[in-house]
């Protein structure tokens, strides 16, 4: 995900509020070494055909304090590995949100409602206006963009690709 990222596009995915880090990545699979693995479990309590429906490419929109508990960087990096191109939420927990950032996934909160989107729409998100077109609906929604700093770790596909190349210049 490394160079422009101003502009995201994606199929919406729903899920719910209070989606915690043990949902995301269940920990009977923390032990496994292999991440791909691990994936395959990924909110299999939530809805088991997750990983079997999500396209890479996907936007998962959900409710309230999204990646509440632990501060594992799994729960990301799940999402990372399937593909997701961004989290809509209506709130996430500050860990959560940043492990996002710092994995290279925008993490956008929205109070957002079921007649801006639903389940399939195509959602364009330019970062740098704070916009959300969705496509399917032809209705644009407006967030609070994400700060420079936070907009420029996006831009290098997180915080140690662009700590590396901070190092290497």
């Amino acid at each position: 995900m490394k160079g422009k990222m101003d502009k995201v596009e994606g199929r919406v995915y729903i899920l719910g509020d209070d989606i915690n880090t043990d949902d995301i990545v269940p920990s009977h699979v923390l032990t496994m070494r292999d991440p791909h693995e691990m994936v395959k479990y990924t909110l299999e309590f939530i809805d088991p055909t997750f990983v079997k429906n999500i396209d890479r490419g996907n936007i998962i929109l959900a409710g309230e304090n999204f990646g509440t508990g632990s501060s594992r960087e799994e729960a990301v990096n799940v999402f990372k590995i399937l593909g997701i191109k961004a989290i809509i939420a209506k709130s996430f927990a500050r860990i959560y949100f940043r492990n996002l950032i710092n994995l290279g996934i925008p993490g956008i909160t929205l109070d957002w409602n079921s007649h801006q989107f639903s389940k399939e729409d195509i959602l364009e998100i330019s970062l740098q206006e704070g916009i959300i077109l969705n496509k399917s609906k032809d209705i644009t929604v407006k967030f609070e963009k994400l700060p420079k700093f936070l907009r420029n770790i996006l831009e290098e596909g997180g915080i140690l690709n662009q700590l590396k190349k901070k190092l290497a210049g």
